[in-house]
Order: structure tokens, then C-alpha cells, then sequence
């Protein structure tokens, strides 16, 4: 269990996600997690009663206590959030930021000198405890803090550190992934009903199909190309499918899919870091 103290500046869909994974986990205790917004006071009640985790308004919080500090607002907002903690904030602390397309170098030249920052980037599966977390340490951050970060982040999933360069690939894999599944199964459930199930059903038919596709490719030494040539036999019901995907440009549809969120990740950091820095 992580003696660590850490408080969320911001309460949202993604903050929630991340403090329902941790709590669940039980590697942190509830009541060392801290959130907090800026004047939203039901949505800190709700999230206090339903984790059992404290929750304080923004203004109210005292930063001394804590240890990691996850900022998870509105990329919007990170000129705001920045300033706000620049003087409160000590360089033994650590700030990570789940913000989309904010560099650790934006956040460093925003932050006291030597600041330590992690760029974090996980999913909405966090809420299960199945995130895809990537993270990509700040050129101040020590070995024991992104060690430190990594066994936190393992409480929502799995974890991979990357450099920094790759995060933009990774929010296109990762981070937009799920969404590009649920699409997949909006489809499936379509299909299923045209043919007379209930939509109910085929949702747990494709899902528990994904679910195991994903496990095999897991614990399997084979690619995924050596899998799926495994499952396809010539002429078969499978080949159909897999050459309907091919007309359809159902592959093709994947790959764009990732390169255009990774490509929309590339020009969000270029809109939202100003060229000169707050402190400048």
C-alpha cells in the first residue's frame, strides 16, 4: 500500500474514472485521496460519498499535505491551472497531468525551476481497472518518483512508459481506443438484431468475442497476424468476413482512425502551448 498523499485538480469524467480504479484496487487508502474543482460543491459531495475519499473546493486545499498532484481538467485550462499552483507547489512534489496534447516541457517552463512533471495518459477503462496508461517522465523527475507513479497508475491498469514523442501515437491507440471498440460493437448489436437477437444479447456476444480475441493476443507468443490466419480457413466463413472488411476498407478505416487522433493530438499541443511561457 502507497503511503502517498494524492489530490486531483479536477473532478470530472476522467478524475473519476482514475479514483474509482485506485480505490477499488486498495493499494491507496480512500482517505489519502484528495479532490478538488473550483466552485462545483455537488460534484465534490457526490464523489466524496460515493469513494469515501475527501473533497475540498480548490481554494480550500492544503497543498502541503500532498504528494503527487493530478492535474485533470480541460487542456483549456492549463494556463489557469499552472499559474495557480506555481508558488504552492515544492520541486520535492510531484505533478502529473492527464491533460491531452500539454507537453512536460510546456508544464516545466510554467512550474518552479526543477518541478518535477509527468505526462500521463490513461483511458476511461481506468474505472475497471483496465486502463492503458501511458506516462513520459520530465527531464527533473527522479528514478524512485516515476517508479513511485508507475506502481499508482498500475492501480487502474496496465502501464507503459514511453517517450515522450510517442504520446501523441499512444492517445491514438490508447487513450481514443476504447471509442473506436464501442463503435465496432455498435455495429455488431446492428447486425445481430437485422438477424433477430436481441440487441442485449449480441452486446455480450461481441464483447465477451473481443474479451477473448484480446486475451489470446496477450497470452499468446503469435502476432496477430498468425492468429488470424490461424482462425481463417480457406474458403471458410471467416475468409468471407475478413474480405467483406477488405472491400469495405474495414482495416484501412483502423489505421486512419489511430493516425487521425494522433494527428489531432499533435495539433492540440500546437493550439494550446502558447509560444511564450507564462513566466516569460
Amino acid at each position: 500500500m502507497l503511503k502517498k498523499t494524492v489530490a486531483f485538480l479536477g473532478a470530472g469524467s476522467m478524475a473519476e474514472a482514475m479514483i474509482s480504479g485506485m480505490v477499488a484496487s486498495e493499494k491507496l487508502p480512500a482517505d489519502q485521496i484528495i479532490v478538488t474543482n473550483r466552485q462545483n460543491k455537488e460534484r465534490l459531495n457526490e464523489l466524496q460519498m460515493k469513494y469515501g475519499i475527501r473533497a475540498v473546493q480548490r481554494d480550500q486545499l492544503d497543498y502541503t499535505e500532498v504528494d503527487l498532484f493530478i492535474l485533470a481538467m480541460k487542456p483549456k485550462d492549463v494556463d489557469d491551472v499552472l499559474a495557480s499552483i506555481k508558488d504552492r507547489v515544492t520541486e520535492d512534489q510531484v505533478v502529473l497531468s492527464v491533460m491531452a496534447g500539454i507537453s512536460t516541457a510546456y508544464m516545466e517552463e510554467n512550474l518552479k525551476p526543477s518541478q518535477q512533471v509527468i505526462r500521463v495518459m490513461p483511458n476511461t477503462s481506468s474505472m475497471i481497472r483496465e486502463s492503458s496508461t501511458a506516462i513520459s517522465p520530465g527531464k527533473h523527475v527522479s528514478l524512485e518518483e516515476v517508479t513511485t507513479a508507475k506502481t499508482l497508475l498500475q492501480s487502474i491498469g496496465e502501464v507503459f512508459v514511453i517517450k515522450e514523442e510517442q504520446m501523441d501515437v499512444f492517445t491514438g491507440i490508447a487513450g481514443s481506443g476504447p471509442a473506436y471498440f464501442y463503435h465496432l460493437m455498435e455495429h455488431i448489436e446492428n447486425a445481430g438484431s437485422e438477424a433477430g437477437l436481441s440487441k442485449e444479447m449480441c452486446r455480450e456476444m461481441g464483447a465477451q468475442t473481443i474479451l477473448g480475441a484480446a486475451k489470446m493476443i496477450l497470452q499468446q507468443e503469435d502476432s496477430p497476424a498468425e492468429l488470424r490466419k490461424k482462425v481463417t480457413s480457406p474458403n471458410g466463413t471467416t475468409a468471407a468476413g475478413l474480405q467483406a472488411l477488405r472491400e469495405h476498407g474495414g482495416g484501412q478505416a483502423i489505421y486512419e482512425a489511430v493516425k487521425g487522433a494522433a494527428n489531432r493530438s499533435k495539433e492540440m499541443s500546437r493550439q494550446l502551448e502558447r509560444p511564450v511561457a507564462l513566466n516569460k
